[in-house]
């Protein structure tokens, strides 16, 4: 009863379902880090003035606005890709693309790897949606393959508070928190109405 009644309350107030996502892995280090429990809200929910029509900052428009969220401008999303199989992802958009737009020209040059846009699949850009990365992540998404350019449409939440740890609990009853460095747990209570979400890092090229 009292595990539906939090669930609900939180559910009023993010207007998401699950509310809440624990992190699996480690590229949004040390702004979120794993075993983390992070409280979502629904896109456009809280918005600041510095939104877009989509209800997020990027992280160029944090930096002009003066807007940040986890230490670093703009905000951090929860993103589902249709077409992939596994958990949605937290990362943070960088800045949005239209349609068409070679978009490599204006990025970052410490985050392209050295690539052009010929050398890439997500270039020129094949939909409007925005160019992501996890902070602590080498380089974007969308060069090193962990993601397209990201639909407005596939981010189901915008990250407002970690509650550091907590994240563990959901974690360890799937099996995919440990207990010390090689015992995994699997007979712990789920915490409901908590999902997963991984922050993918590319420096293994697997998922955690």
């Amino acid at each position: 009863m009292i595990v539906l009644l939090v669930g609900g309350l939180l559910f009023g107030i993010s207007g998401v379902w699950p509310p809440m996502v624990a992190i699996e892995s480690g590229s949004m280090e040390p702004n979120i880090q794993t075993y983390d429990l992070v409280l979502v809200t629904e896109p456009g929910r809280l918005a600041p003035d510095a939104a877009d029509e989509n209800g997020i900052v990027t992280l160029r428009d944090g930096e002009a606005n003066g807007y940040t969220s986890f230490n670093n401008p703009g905000s951090v999303v929860v993103f589902d890709e249709p077409a992939e199989v596994g958990p949605p992802v937290i990362h943070r958009p960088h800045f949005s693309v239209d349609r068409g737009e070679n978009w490599v020209q204006t990025a970052d040059e410490a985050y392209t790897n050295g690539q052009t846009c010929d050398d890439l699949e997500t270039c020129p850009a094949p939909r409007d949606g925005y160019i992501t990365k996890g902070d602590n992540n080498g380089g974007y998404d969308q060069v090193n393959g962990v993601a397209p350019v990201v639909d407005a449409g596939w981010i189901t939440g915008i990250a407002r508070l970690r509650i550091p740890y907590l994240g563990w609990i959901r974690l360890a009853f799937t099996g995919q928190a440990i207990l010390g460095p090689t015992v995994p747990l699997s007979s712990i209570a789920i915490i409901g109405g908590v999902g997963p979400a991984i922050a993918r890092r590319t420096s293994s090229g697997v998922r955690a």
